[in-house]
């Protein structure tokens, strides 16, 4: 049976609106990524880089994020010759979760608002 875990980062920009994080250090499948602004004070009109720290593998990257957003990233798979996974019918990509394996989690913001904050939470399975 598996479990899920969830590491909460709380981040605050700079005068500037930036700000770099980190989770703590992760080991699973990449679940989901929660945003969560906070009533007030919170970051506005920021961009989202979330990478892994060790690969810098794409975890969440958007821009213009004002309101509470949850994503569930997938990567594409292949096959073991490295072409793309496709489902035969439509040929269209199979996804899977992203797994993650003693790394951490990086959190770029930047735009975001002069001292502002908000909470991520990264939950793996």
């Amino acid at each position: 049976m598996s479990y899920a875990s969830r590491e909460v980062v709380t981040v605050t920009t700079d005068t500037n609106g930036d700000a770099t994080a980190y989770s703590g250090v992760v080991t699973g499948k990449l679940s989901q990524i929660r945003w969560v602004k906070p009533g007030s004070g919170g970051i506005t009109g920021a961009t989202f880089a979330i990478t892994a720290e060790a690969t810098g593998e794409t975890l969440w990257g958007e821009a213009s994020i004002s309101a509470s957003a949850t994503r569930a990233p997938r990567q594409a798979t292949h096959t073991t010759d490295g072409a793309a996974s496709l489902y035969a019918a439509a040929g269209v990509a199979v996804n899977d979760k992203i797994a993650l394996a003693n790394d951490r989690v990086k959190i770029v913001v930047s735009g975001g608002g002069s001292v502002l904050t908000g909470t991520f939470h990264i939950v793996l399975e």
